[in-house]
Parts: structure tokens; sequence; C-alpha cells
């Protein structure tokens, strides 16, 4: 590829907003906003698109490969492997490209349009009895181009399988701007309707399937829940169809853009019951997992010490771990059963305590048949964010985020990471799938310090070793992105590296699409790539609150870990000033990476208290929603009054504020001449001319003048004087 257009190119940024009904959004501010997402990972892009239909997704396409641009296409950026970040144009299709294109409830199947959030699909299906059965923790916020991107799993995956399981088919754009519908081939290629340019692009990959089938079958570790590099087991022959697909999920968009997706849904089960085991060492839960899944549950997870004390100290969790958690155990397991027969649920549950019995551990299961069951989901979905608000610099680290072994290995496996832990002089924090053996363990490690970076190294290198060793994946739900691409021919052997390239080659020759992801990755530990970079710092003048609490006004704004649960579409408040916009640079998360990078420089002098960071922080309504709703703790509100203070000392207070400040002072005389403020919303054309000289929004009335109260209010106050 030719070489890349400089960040922030304006000539580039002209030729997307000539051609885009959608936003361009090229400035440093919006390209800091999109730099992130939930990994550890930043990366600054050339600019940022927000396409509002198909039509501009083609011409975006077709732009960048003209340009030399890469492209990544871009749900909610909630990737923990640092997928959603690159040195290329980002395309956001969460905001526009969101609906639900045709439904058929007989057949329990689905098309959308990769930005729809799976929550709000999940609400469009249930008063039809079904549902979309890959329940991620992130369901209020991820999208389905991210989940298929990223071949999501969730906590059901145990009875309904991954993605791959439920996406029937994928109406995708390539690289080079054609379009091609993903799906089940049949017998005879020649009645597939493709083009002669697909018919030769599907024969190659067929032909790659035969040839490598003995290979993948040797190499492909024996679980459902493997999430590393390209599924080409799907283009090896076998007794069902090919499903051409299942080579797009998980693929990160690194193949192609997926326009409409075709997913299978399932009914909803009319009943569930929880049953909350409580262990008295780690290792004992991780052993029991084995055994309790043969009672057929749902859904069996896992909820350390640490996240057990975290949700203690967070005040919308405290009060269900109160009655879920007896005394202090070491883990949780959460054992839910769900089906249509109450009453065999109820039996399932009681084979759990009696099984519970067997393994020594009588009287250790508290039984949730009621609303409560709610509640405690919500805890283990907030598990991520939970422990991301461990207080001070080092904090839990995704990067052996996710690896999968057999049930029967699980409590040796993570004897001895816990071992390797203790080597490098940290700790682990635990929770997720045991029912499938994939555990979201995150080291505690501060990646400003260069030691500490080691420690990620040899600790991924030696945790990644082991899983070889019991033959499971060294991902098992979050994939690879910029976290563990470059360990694929450790897993897979170098010969399954070159077929994962002849993949992205065949479908993407000219390496347009979020490249770095899956092939010719960079080094994970490449600290230039990183959130806290070499020489990172920051420089907060003379704060007016007190920030000791937070480690600093910095400490407070680095709280937030991208983890997105701002964007969440069932919030109870947070965040209405996005709900309303839909933009990030409105959202608590877009606005605490502005002040991140503005407090460490990386926006420019003065950036903090720049008209820029005026217009990212105007919108916040101080309603406090995050404080209470964010599970790391981020205090939007706190932080804007801040802000307003150093912003104010620069600039002075704008005549618009003054006006809103001082009205107890004014308004006794501007009530004698009321009459004539009042005309604003009579005369057409005042309202938009106050609009440009005060700032009051001229679609909204102000309120009317009346004399006569503020005269009874002075003889009211010289009569009690």
């Amino acid at each position: 590829m030719a070489e890349l257009p400089r960040v922030g190119d304006p000539k580039l940024a002209q030729l997307f907003a000539d051609q885009l009904t959608g936003e361009v959004l090229f400035d440093a501010f919006s390209r800091g906003r999109y730099s992130t997402d939930a990994s550890a990972y930043q990366i600054e892009p050339l600019g940022v698109v927000v396409p509002e239909s198909l039509e501009d997704v083609k011409r975006a396409m077709a732009i960048a490969a003209r340009n030399g641009a890469p492209l990544l296409p871009r749900g909610g950026g909630t990737s923990q492997c640092g997928q959603t970040v690159g040195r290329a144009v980002v395309m956001d299709v969460s905001r526009h490209l969101n609906r639900i294109v045709d439904f058929d409830p007989q057949a329990r199947t689905v098309w959308v349009e990769p930005g729809l959030v799976l929550d709000q699909l999940n609400q469009f299906l249930r008063p039809h009895g079904l549902w979309f059965p890959v329940d991620v923790s992130t369901a209020s916020r991820a999208t389905i181009g991210g989940m298929a991107g990223n071949n999501s799993c969730g906590a059901r995956s145990l009875h309904y399988g991954v993605m791959r399981d439920n996406v029937l088919a994928i109406d995708a754009l390539l690289a080079d701007g054609s379009d091609m519908r993903f799906g089940p081939l049949p017998d005879d290629l020649d009645t597939a309707g493709f083009s002669p340019a697909h018919h030769k692009l599907v024969t190659s990959l067929l032909e790659l399937g035969r040839r490598e089938a003995v290979e993948i079958d040797q190499r492909f570790p024996k679980l459902t829940r493997r999430v590393g590099g390209y599924n080409i087991d799907a283009l090896v022959p076998g007794d069902k169809a090919i499903n051409l697909a299942h080579l797009l999920v998980g693929s990160e968009g690194t193949l192609a853009y997926s326009n409409r997706i075709k997913l299978k849904l399932s009914p909803i089960p009319k009943h569930k019951v929880l049953g909350i085991c409580h262990f008295p060492t780690f290792y004992q839960a991780m052993d029991s997992a084995q055994h309790l899944v043969t009672l057929d549950p749902a859904a069996v997870e896992l909820i350390d010490r640490t996240m057990i004390e975290l949700s203690r100290d967070i005040p919308m969790f405290r009060p269900t771990m109160d009655r879920a958690v007896r005394g202090n155990p070491e883990a949780l397991l959460l054992v839910e059963f769900a089906g249509d027969d109450r009453n065999r649920l109820l039996e399932q549950l009681q084979a759990l305590v009696d099984k519970m019995a067997e393994l020594g551990l009588p009287d250790r299961v508290v039984q949730v048949t009621d609303a409560f069951q709610k509640d405690v989901w919500e805890v283990r979905k907030a598990g991520l964010n939970i422990m991301m608000s461990m207080k001070g610099e080092g904090k839990p680290i995704s990067f052996i985020e996710d690896c999968a072994v057999g049930l029967a290995d699980l409590a040796e496996y993570t004897d001895r990471l816990n071992k390797i832990f203790r080597q490098q002089g940290t700790t682990g924090t635990w929770y997720a799938h045991a029912s499938v053996g994939c555990l979201h363990v995150r080291p505690v490690l501060n990646l400003r310090q260069e030691l500490d970076v080691q420690k990620m190294r040899t600790i991924a290198e030696e945790a990644f070793a082991l899983v070889r060793d019991y033959k499971g994946s060294h991902s098992g739900e979050h994939g690879d992105g910029l976290v563990r691409s470059e360990f694929h021919q450790a897993m897979f052997g170098r010969r399954m590296v070159e077929n994962f390239e002849q993949v992205k080659a065949t479908l993407d020759p000219t390496n347009l699409m979020n490249p770095g992801k899956i092939v010719k990755p960079p080094k994970m530990d490449d600290r230039t790539l990183f959130r806290f970079k070499p020489g990172y710092r920051t420089n907060v003048p003379e704060t007016a609150l007190d920030w000791s609490n937070w480690d600093g006004f910095a400490g407070a704004v680095e709280m937030c870990n991208n983890n997105g649960a701002c964007r969440k579409s069932d919030a109870n408040v947070m965040c209405p000033s996005f709900r309303a916009t839909g933009e990030e640079r409105h959202l608590t998360r877009g606005r605490a990476n502005s002040l991140r990078l503005a407090i460490s420089g990386q926006l420019g002098p003065h950036a903090f208290t720049s008209d820029e960071m005026y217009d990212t922080m105007k919108l916040c309504l101080s309603c406090k929603g995050c404080k209470r709703e964010c599970p790391t703790g981020v205090d939007m509100a706190r932080m804007k009054i801040e802000f307003l203070y150093h912003y104010t000392k620069r600039h002075g207070l704008k005549l618009r504020e003054r006006l809103i400040a001082y009205l107890p002072r004014y308004a006794p005389w501007a009530s004698r001449v009321g009459g004539l403020l009042n005309l604003r919303d009579k005369i057409p054309g005042l309202a938009r001319l106050s609009e440009r000289l005060l700032g009051f929004s001229a679609r909204r009335p102000l309120p009317v003048w009346h004399a006569q109260p503020f005269a009874g209010q002075r003889e009211a106050d010289r009569g009690a004087a």
C-alpha cells in the first residue's frame, strides 16, 4: 500500500465532505475521542466519518481506496483487545445504520444493520416471544456488527452457542466496492448466482478449506470457545453445508464491511431460577464447575472475592450483594436454569443443592426464584467495569483476558496461572464463564511503568504456553485485535498463519480493511500504541475542588476505561445528552477522553481551557447520572465544575452566563420594561437575533416577564423588616 495520508489531512477530509451526507470529523478533538476503545491501546485515526446510509458507506470505501487510506468500521467501541482503534479512517456506523430491516417471526429470523444495539433488538423481539440469545454483558451498547466481527459469546453460550452459531448470512461490501452475500453455499457453486469475480474468490476459499482440512483439524482447539484467527474451519467440507458468513464472523472488520446481518432467533424461556453457590476457596469453585454443568444449566458464571468486595463499595450494587452473599466466600458460581416448565426448574435447583452437598459443601446455595435474579445478573454483567473501579494507578489489564481450556483442566489451569501472577509480584481478578472454561482474568498492572509492561509480556507468554499445554484457546471470547494477533504462530503454527494471510489477501488484496489485526500485527507490548505512552504526563493547574480521593483531578479523569456503559440504551439517567444526539462528543466517555487528552498535552497547548473543550462539556446537564450509573464511578458533573472554573479564569464569563447568574439582581428593574423584553418571542426575527447575540436558542421561548410579582415581593420584604 502507498504511504498513508497524514492524520487529519484536510484534503482527504474535504473529499469525504464533498461526497458524504453524514458527518466528517477530522479535527483533533474528534480524532482523540475515537483513538481509544475499552482496551489499553490508543491510536489516533486519520479521521472519522459517520455515514447516514449504505450509499455513504460505499462512497467512503471508494474514497479510502483511491487515496490509500485504510478504513476501520466501528460500532459501540467497546472492544477489549484494540480491534476498533488504528491508523485508519474510522467509520462509526452506530448512529445511523441501526435499523431492523426485515423480520420473520415464523421462521425466527431477522435482518439487521450493523449499528443496531443488542438490547434494542431484543426489546423489539420481546412482544413476539423471541430474543437473540448471544447475551454479552455489554448488551446495552454492543452493536450486532461488532458482535459479529468479534464472534461474541455471552453468558449462555453453553446452551445457545456463540455468535457464529447464530448468524445465518451476511450481506457485505468487499474492498473493491462490490456487493456479495455470504451465506450457505449450494452443492453446485454454479447455481449460487455469483459474479465471475466472486465465483473465483469463493472457489479459491473452498480450495484452501479442502487443502488444509487435516492441518485445521490438528491445529484448531476442540472447544466451542475458540475465537482466534479466521474461522477457516468453516471452509472445510463436512456433513453440513458450508456457510461463508461464518468466515466473516470473528474477522474483526478485516475482510469486508457487513452492511446487513441475518440472525437466528430463539424463544424466550418462560421461567428462570438461580442458585448462588458459595465456595470457601477459589480452587473449589473452579473444580466444581465440571460437575455442576452435568445438571444442564443455561449458565454457570463466576464472581471472585475481589469483585464481591468492589461491588459492595459501589452504591448501586451494595444492596444486591448484601442480599445475595452470605458471609465472606472466596468465590461464587451463579448457576441458572431456564425453560418453560417451572416445576422442572425448581427440581433442577434442588438438584444443584444436592450436588453441592455431594461435593462437601452443604447449605452453600442461595436460591433465587423471584425478580431479584435480574439484580444479581446486573452485577455480573458489570463485572469488567466493577473490576476497573479499583483505585490507584494499578488496574486489571486485559491481555490474557479470556483464555479457554477444557472444564476438567480449569482448576489446575487457574491455580498455575495464579502462581505466575505471584512470581511477577501481582494478583489477578477473575469472573465470567465457568460453564465453558473461559474466565476473564486480568492481572493488576500499571502500564505507565516500563517494568510492568515487561511483566505484561512475560505473563502473556507464560499464560499462552499454559493454554497450549491444555490444548485450549488463547482467546475464548474477545478476539485477537492488537493483543493476541502476534501469538498466532505459537498458537496455530506458521502454516496456519500463512493460511490466514491468504484469506486476507483473497478478500482484501489492498489491505484496506482494518489492517494490523489478525494478520501482520504489531507487537502487543509496543508502548507507542498504548493509552499511557512513554513519557505520559498530566499538567493540571491548581484545582478549585478537592480531588484527593481520586489521586488528583487527573486520576478522576483516568477512571474512565472506555467501557461505554454511558452509551447504554436502558439507562435510568446516564447519559441524557448522548441519548438525545447520538454523538460521541456528548457522551460521558467522550468528555472524559477529551479531558484526559487535553491535560496530558495531546491536543495542543491550552486545550483544557479551549473553546473546543467548552463545546465538548456544554451539553453535560450535571445530572450526576454517571456518578451513580457508571460502574467505574466517573463523576462528569464534578469535572464540569472544575473545567468551568479554569475556563472562566481564562476567558471570563460570557454575556449569556452573566445574564443567568445575575438574574436575581437585575430582575426587579428588568420587570419594569418586561413588555419590551417580551417582544423577543412576538416579533419575527428577534428570537434569532437574540440567539446570535446572547446564546439563547431561538427554538425555545423565554419566560414571560411580569412586573407585579417583583413589586409585591419588595412590599413583603419591607413589611418583614
